[in-house]
């Protein structure tokens, strides 16, 4: 409110209640103010900010324009080397321990008993119908052999029963202390395995998997074109503790499931490896993936898994 002058002098404005005061703040019918301002006022703020923020929105919507014109929406900018996640493709292992230890690696269980062991079968076969779209149309999947790699456009499809016995009418081998653990070599877009042959086969490839290779060399040639796989027990107790081990449908992952480039569809290969194992003893295991551009490094978990097993 105005001060009204008297003489050469300005009088105070008169004293004012609090709820006076704040009701004359909201609206001041003397001088036409709202919250201390009027309406011209008003309306000059609000198209400053208008302005403003319309300015704003178009320069962020320009650089995002311009960014996006950078990217493909099915494949990375960077690739293999170029990008963070490199080329060097890393193993992983299902099914996992319960969220409750989601930073352990121990599958730990009863066979004798069903509320026990069931919930390993129940999480692969979670894994199963997720990784394999079981319940869901099979699109751009064809039936792949190394004869007959997938067409341009095409990927290959992968059926759960060539995993047997390793299926969930067996239990997945739990209810008989025989384990199933299905192990996966991790998407880079682009990737393709360099093969070992016979000839250049590395020194600490364990003997099993080498002699193995020189069977299907002699025997089946045109099927050698695999990532291989080995599961080991790490040190000489756990090697003793390994009974034997089974790999379904074969040793390792197929060349032509390869390269991955986001074709909708497409799945990655899968090994089933069925463990016997002493009972009432913890096991150490490290399974590896072989191929010439893989490299092995625990603790980056590049090219390898571990995990432990235990069955009562």
């Amino acid at each position: 409110m105005a001060d009204k002058k008297i003489g050469e002098y300005y009088a105070p404005p008169p004293k004012m209640g609090k709820w006076e005061g704040f009701r004359k703040f909201i609206w001041n019918s003397e001088t036409s103010q709202c919250l201390g301002r009027t309406g011209s006022s008003w309306a000059k703020i609000l198209l400053f900010y208008i302005i403003f923020y319309a300015a704003l929105t178009g320069f962020f919507a320009a650089v995002f324009a311009v960014f996006y014109q950078t990217l493909e929406a099915d494949k990375p900018k960077w690739m293999l080397d170029n990008g963070l996640i490199g080329s060097n493709p890393g193993l992983g292992f299902r099914p996992m321990p319960p969220e409750a230890n989601v930073e352990s690696t121990l599958v730990w269980y009863e066979s004798s008993k069903k509320e026990n062991y069931m919930y390993w079968v129940e999480e692969t076969e979670r894994f199963l119908r997720y990784h394999t779209y079981d319940d869901l149309p099979k699109k751009n999947q064809v039936n792949c052999s190394f004869e007959h790699p997938p067409p341009e456009g095409k990927v290959c499809g992968v059926e759960v029963s060539s995993f047997a016995p390793c299926t969930l009418d067996n239990n997945f081998g739990y209810h008989v202390a025989r384990p199933c653990i299905f192990l996966k070599l991790n998407k880079i877009y682009n990737w393709e395995p360099q093969i070992y042959d016979l000839a250049n086969l590395p020194k600490d490839m364990p003997e099993g998997l080498k002699q193995h290779i020189k069977e299907k060399q002699s025997l089946r040639p045109n099927e050698t074109a695999v990532v291989w796989v080995s599961c080991e027990g790490e040190n000489p107790a756990d090697v003793e503790n390994i009974k034997s081990r089974d790999y379904y449908p074969r040793m390792g992952f197929p060349s032509f499931y390869f390269p991955f480039k986001n074709i909708e569809g497409y799945i990655p290969p899968i090994v089933a490896v069925q463990f016997t194992v002493e009972t009432g003893v913890l096991i150490n295991i490290e399974c590896k993936a072989w191929a010439r551009n893989i490299k092995h490094d625990r603790s980056d978990r590049r090219g390898s898994v571990h995990f432990e097993l235990m069955v009562d």
